[in-house]
């Protein structure tokens, strides 16, 4: 009688809800390190060519997935054997998703790839899991952020990111999963300053955008990153972040990629902005609104709510929702009153 094959304790079932150009692309990178994993989708049509032609159509029509990779727009059967869920919604979803799924994510580990702050609320994402799961729920969830184009991951460039957690073992369970040989894993026990950080750049992408649309240079791009650093570091202290978060890979790291990278959404969207184009022109054309659209408005909103000054997000707010024009928020940034730069945080 032939041996029943045990499996390596590292390898597990894992849930990956939503099929975006991330979410597939982890997806695709757990399933060919070894562990069982459901993609779970919410269109069954998608589901259906992904099953038939092993490739993710709509998000990341280049790469070919796994054979072990199976999928589904049933979130309960995806969720229901699963050890781990990974959730790869956007921002203004996971509430929702979170409601829906409720009743199978009990005693499971929960990993957030999503960047962004829920409007109104301008609670992080691993806060909207907690407020809809329960306080217990809280020590089981971990975030993953850093510079990780799908597009660049799905074809195994070396990469590096960070998995934050409150709770030690659950931020190892989850770099275990993650690291392969070329997706390096990095553990940070600072969950608030990593999930500030991931949503804030999106909006300093965007400026970087407008200012490459513009037709400015390296010397402006470089100067609106650093600017944008400074922000982003003043808002995460104030919300209880180490500074040292906003120096590392879930900080400069992902906003260098994001503000240079030809596969930055947020990077480009900013860009047809500058050059005339509307959101609704934008959108027909990607199929997709950039997290940092929503976003920009919500560290918007919160930082008059803070009274904390965050120039270049109110300079992306005025043009995306008041429509100034972005040459004119280059010359208001470029005319702000003499100051010392001092520190990052000045």
């Amino acid at each position: 009688m032939a041996k029943e094959k045990v499996k390596p304790a590292h390898l597990k079932k894992i849930a990956v809800i939503g099929a975006g150009s991330w979410g597939t692309a982890a997806a695709a990178l757990l399933s060919e390190k070894g562990h069982k994993v459901t993609l779970w989708a919410r269109d069954q049509s998608l589901v259906e060519t992904m099953n038939k032609e092993r490739v993710n159509v709509r998000y990341l029509s280049d790469v070919i997935l796994p054979g072990g990779l199976k999928f589904t727009s049933d979130i309960e059967s995806a969720l229901n054997e699963a050890e781990i869920a990974v959730m790869a919604v956007p921002s203004h979803a996971m509430r929702t998703t979170i409601k829906i799924a409720k009743n199978s994510l009990g005693g499971k580990i929960i990993v957030s790839l999503t960047k962004g702050i829920e409007a109104e609320t301008y609670l992080r994402m691993s806060e909207v899991i907690t407020g809809e799961l329960g306080k217990d729920s809280q020590k089981l969830i971990a975030v993953i952020s850093g510079p990780n184009h799908a597009e660049e991951v799905s074809r195994k460039v070396p990469s590096a990111t960070v998995a934050s957690a409150e709770e030690p073992k659950v931020a190892l369970t989850v770099q275990e999963a993650f690291m392969t040989p070329y997706f390096r894993v990095y553990t940070n026990p600072d969950i608030v300053g990593v999930e500030i950080a991931a949503a804030s750049k999106n909006v300093v992408a965007l400026a970087t955008g407008m200012s490459d649309g513009l037709g400015y240079g390296d010397n402006t791009r470089a100067a609106l990153m650093t600017r944008g650093l400074a922000e982003m570091t003043r808002l995460g202290i104030i919300k209880g972040a180490k500074a040292a978060t906003f120096a590392g890979l879930a900080g400069i790291g992902d906003l260098i990629a994001t503000c240079t990278s030809r596969h930055s959404r947020n990077r480009a969207t900013g860009e047809k902005i500058a050059l005339g184009m509307s959101l609704e022109e934008i959108e027909a054309e990607t199929s997709m609104v950039a997290e940092g659209v929503r976003t920009a408005k919500n560290l918007h909103d919160l930082a008059l709510k803070a009274g904390l000054d965050m120039p270049i997000t109110e300079a992306v707010f005025r043009v995306i929702y008041q429509g100034k024009r972005p040459k004119d928020c280059v010359s208001d940034l470029m005319q702000r009153g003499a100051k010392d730069e001092g520190s990052a945080l000045s």
